[in-house]
């Protein structure tokens, strides 16, 4: 109690500090958009939605897969149709992450897992381009400029670390582009950077500063698609500009900087970060920051707010306990400092495990002072961790409260809100967790809809509520359990309090000095109001839990 006393005192001293730009302001009552607090919505484009069944078959990639290791049809134009029908807005998402567009190898290859071609977008051929089985530039375009007019923000996904694999259709970069030996061993530092994640992948040589020439399949390439020209004198003015020099590397950075530029992208999540030298990520992030840049003065009417370009990095097993650094064993990397806003948080999905207060308690420690100013990004189930929270789906709704509710950015991944399946029978390895999105079951299943309806009443509440992601936590009551959470950023002060567990039907919830008696307040859980009194709220649901908000 005298903790919360304090805690009180500190935080009333902070409102009446902001009080008066609050009352005068008129955006003070506008909930800006802050990426510590983000709703990640993260989809693979080729499962989540056929938007357009004119490209389910391109590049004659009609060789039989294994079970869900082919081409299955979605593609950004279904991305779009479930953007216009307020799919996102209703879950309350505010960031859309999506597997790379870009062009991908045209064959396919067998990694001891069956015969899988690209679907996933992590085998590259030609960055400058989009895959058709994905969709076009145009597409991309509508669908930035629609998920801004709605105040969502596109996250695109970048790979620089390797190109797609070798086949008898998709020739090797050069030798001073790639090494195709020794495969890594993971044993320390260098053995995870100067080498092949897998047989017949590719590795950039992304430590070479060396000067190279451009590839000659892409010359060809390009001269029979009729843009060699306009390619070349782009990457002039590129290298000219910034004064890099000719490395492979480079020229990928410059590659993925024109999402930026050409479409008004808002981040990058960065595939495999531990296996190049964080200076790559550092120089990356400057690419991608003075593209940004370039973009809102070139395009002032598109601007949505101040917010830098955000950077979220997949450093494979990083947990937010490592806080600024991850260990390699022989060497310690603070990637925070080498171009990264955020890293994903690979340990919540064990954490999650946790009671309500322990998990959230040590997340607000770590985020409001290790990594203040930076953060961290959650999930419960992802594209290639074979270790979820809950893959049998059996605590669906336990999976959304954790995840909405905890401090940092939540990561939703598609069907996380729909139970879609995990486990699908005939898969080998991370096929599994990549099967179509069940939006039948979205249509027709009652049970399906409850748990939506569930993810969606919560990540609207986190979408209003900066506080949640961002701000500091604290424990009102222990029993039942309730808590605060508190956000202030210049002349904006977002409030929440929050019951979980609690009985169904008549409660009392304690919201201490957080709200002052006779503040009105709404449960954007089940819509119902109550006055505070006594430091306290009398509501009546049929629900276990309350979204308190003014």
């Amino acid at each position: 109690m005298k903790k919360l006393l304090l805690f009180s005192a500190a935080l009333l001293s902070l409102l009446f500090a902001s009080c008066s730009s609050t009352k005068t302001s008129k955006t003070a009552s506008k909930t800006p958009f802050v990426w510590e607090n983000a709703n990640v919505y993260f989809l693979l484009i080729d499962r989540f939605n056929n938007g357009d069944k004119t490209n389910d078959q391109t590049y004659n990639r009609n060789k039989a897969t294994a079970k869900l290791r082919g081409f299955e049809g979605g593609d950004i134009r279904g991305v779009i149709q479930k953007l216009d029908e307020g799919y996102f807005e209703k879950l309350g998402i505010n960031a859309i992450w999506m597997t790379p567009v870009v062009e991908q190898i045209h064959d396919g290859v067998d990694e001891g897992t069956g015969f899988t071609y690209g679907f996933h977008g992590y085998w590259a051929r030609d960055w400058t381009t989009l895959d058709p089985s994905f969709g076009t530039k145009k597409d991309l375009a509508e669908l930035v400029q629609k998920a801004h007019a709605k105040g969502i923000r596109i996250l695109l996904d970048a790979v620089i670390n390797h190109t797609g694999p070798v086949t008898t259709e998709d020739p090797a970069y050069p030798n001073d582009w790639v090494r195709t030996t020794p495969k890594c061993t993971y044993k320390s530092y260098d053995t995870y950077i100067n080498c092949t994640l897998v047989e017949n992948l590719p590795d950039v040589k992304t430590e070479s500063n060396d000067a190279v020439a451009l590839p000659p399949m892409l010359i060809e390439k390009w001269k029979k698609e009729g843009r060699y020209e306009q390619e070349v004198a782009e990457l002039d003015a590129f290298f000219i500009k910034t004064g890099y020099p000719r490395a492979a590397k480079y020229y990928i950075m410059k590659w993925l900087s024109d999402y930026i530029t050409d479409y008004g992208i808002d981040g990058y999540r960065v595939d495999t970060a531990k296996h190049t030298y964080e200076d790559v990520w550092a120089d990356f992030k400057k690419v991608c920051d003075q593209s940004f840049a370039d973009f809102k003065k070139n395009n002032p009417k598109k601007v949505l707010d101040n917010n830098a370009f955000f950077t979220v990095g997949e450093v494979y097993g990083y947990n937010i306990v490592s806080k600024k650094l991850y260990d390699f064993g022989d060497k310690k990397v603070n990637y925070f400092e080498n171009g990264f806003t955020c890293l994903i948080n690979f340990d919540f999905r064990n954490e999650a495990k946790m009671n309500y207060e322990p998990l959230f308690s040590k997340y607000n420690t770590i985020l409001q002072n290790d990594l203040k100013g930076n953060t961290v990004m959650n999930y419960v189930s992802s594209h290639d961790d074979s270790y979820p929270y809950d893959k049998k789906r059996e605590k669906i709704f336990e999976s959304g409260t954790k995840l909405l509710l905890a401090p940092g950015i939540s990561q939703v991944y598609y069907g996380d809100e729909s139970a879609r399946l995990l486990d699908i029978p005939g898969t080998t390895g991370d096929a599994t967790l990549r099967s179509m999105m069940n939006w039948d079951d979205i249509k027709t299943n009652s049970e399906t809809q409850k748990v939506l309806l569930h993810w969606q009443k919560l990540g609207n509440f986190r979408k209003y509520h900066p506080a949640i992601g961002a701000g500091i936590h604290q424990e009102i009551s222990a029993s039942p359990y309730v808590f605060s959470r508190v956000f202030i950023k210049a002349n904006f002060t977002d409030i929440v309090v929050v019951g979980l567990d609690l009985p169904k039907g008549q409660k009392e919830i304690s919201v201490g000095t957080i709200f002052k008696d006779g503040t009105k307040l709404k449960d954007l859980y089940s819509g119902k109001k109550a006055v505070v009194s006594n430091g306290k709220v009398n509501i009546d649901t049929e629900f276990d839990i309350v979204l308190l908000e003014k």
